[in-house]
């Protein structure tokens, strides 16, 4: 990407712009071999979050044509979660699946011993909620491991700057790190990039996004069951709260925000944002406590004055629209036909999409997904630079930056997202299953929720 105002294109800038908040870690210095899989050696896995995006990532990775690959340990808070996990990839994948019983840990502390079971070298996937990505990633550096973890890989300021200073650490020991923003890796629209950067969209003027359809994952949470601790409970559910995910708007639309900023070759600098919830309640009159609004309306600003605006909405009965848009001087192009990723891209003369207007459109349908650990896997067997982190994190700082405009009501722009110092959820490295949640409620069992024009220099 084309450095600009709130671009981090080195670790000096990164420390400059955040006033030296990141001290040399611990690991600086350290003289360590690099260590790499050999074409035809396996590769050893450990999944560190067994929940539907862990299992699919870890089919993903057994399923690279590389060479071997096998799982040997899994880790997870919940054993329920890492139980269904285990069989559902053990009967799908049985001669790549070696995680008898003493290889499968639960815990808050399973993380270390699923990384244990691995050799410098492998490769640890992370897909529990992001607030935990700093705490593992940091782990799995020290054991030197190659990486790959789910997004958003941060969720708050404070997470953001470990996350950029981590990154460097992992690039010094020659650690291979792919981060599940598939779109990049997506056939169709690394084409269409390329068609817009040689200007056959002209100069872009405004983009468009939206995800808009009903509630899902745990977007909307009524109150907490007695048999779960708060805890517990908001890690499950950790779509409805913004410690633990960022919240819908940070885990359900940043693959949008990731691709369409792409396209520009350039990240807003800043945003401003409406949204609200409607619905409070379920049918049967029962209170919902997440921290979620239901719509989210942004108009994120780049450094040229040109604008990208977002839409999200997760109500049941409205129309679903979940599809992006770039607009050019010399036509319009479809980015996602639909969902985060929906082929086949196309590009269009004059801004009506019809098929008179039709210049371009993507024929590839291979599966992002899996395009993305073909490259990590690669990367490692040929022993070439692989490090998706610092993007990561600006793609998750640009997320954040539109849902607390949306929350405190203000103009937010990407470096006060980065520098902001709300730290969500402080000490999750010491976190225990007896540890008080990072969230608690309040006497009427509802959590804190954004305040707009009201709490305005944080999101509740």
């Amino acid at each position: 990407m084309e450095p600009n105002e709130n671009g981090l294109s080195s670790r000096r800038q990164f420390l400059k712009t955040t006033g030296g908040v990141a001290a040399a870690s611990a690991l600086s210095g350290v003289a360590i071999p690099h260590v790499h899989a050999q074409g035809s050696e396996t590769v050893q896995v450990a999944l560190v979050g067994c929940g539907g995006r862990g299992s699919g990532a870890a089919m993903n990775a057994l399923n690279t044509k590389t060479g071997p690959t096998k799982l040997v340990a899994m880790a997870d808070a919940f054993k329920d979660r890492l139980d269904s996990s285990y069989n559902g990839l053990s009967r799908n994948a049985p001669k790549q699946v070696d995680v008898p019983e003493g290889r499968r840990f639960i815990g808050f502390d399973a993380y270390k011993q699923a990384m244990d079971s691995l050799k410098p070298g492998d490769v640890v996937i992370l897909t529990t909620p992001p607030a935990f990505r700093w705490v593992h990633f940091q782990y799995a550096i020290e054991k030197r491991l190659n990486v790959f973890m789910e997004k958003p890989v941060t969720v708050d300021g404070p997470g953001s700057r470990k996350m950029l200073q981590l990154a460097d650490e992992a690039t010094a020991r020659n650690l291979k790190v792919g981060v599940g923003l598939m779109s990049r890796h997506a056939r169709p629209l690394q084409e269409l990039h390329s068609r817009i950067s040689n200007g056959e969209l002209g100069d872009i003027i405004l983009m468009r996004g939206y995800r808009m359809h009903g509630p899902a994952g745990s977007f909307d949470s009524l109150p907490k069951p007695d048999n779960l601790s708060d805890l517990e409970y908001q890690i499950r559910r950790f779509h409805s709260f913004l410690w633990a995910s960022g919240g819908c708007y940070s885990d359900f639309y940043i693959h949008i925000i990731d691709h369409l900023a792409w396209m520009k070759n350039s990240w807003p600098i800043k945003a401003q944002a409406v949204g609200g919830r409607h619905f409070r309640t379920n049918a049967e009159g029962k209170t919902f406590v997440d921290q979620n609004f239901d719509t989210y309306a942004v108009e994120y600003t780049f450094q040229d004055g040109s604008k990208f605006f977002f839409e999200g909405r997760c109500m049941t009965g409205c129309a679903g629209i979940y599809s992006s848009y770039i607009h050019g001087t010399k036509g319009i192009a479809i980015a996602s036909r639909a969902n985060d990723c929906g082929a086949p891209s196309a590009i269009y003369k004059g801004q009506n999409i019809t098929p008179t207007n039709l210049v371009w459109e993507s024929t590839d349908r291979s599966n992002p997904y899996q395009n993305e650990w073909e490259a990590l896997l690669t990367a490692i067997r040929t022993d070439k630079p692989h490090n998706e982190v610092k993007r990561g994190v600006e793609a998750s700082v640009t997320t954040s930056m539109g849902r607390m405009a949306a929350h405190t009501g203000q103009e937010v722009t990407f470096l006060d997202m980065l520098n902001c110092e709300h730290e969500f959820a402080p000490g999750l490295d010491k976190l225990t299953r007896e540890s008080p949640a990072p969230l608690m409620p309040g006497p009427d069992g509802r959590y804190p929720i954004p305040r707009p024009g009201i709490v305005t220099k944080r999101e509740y």
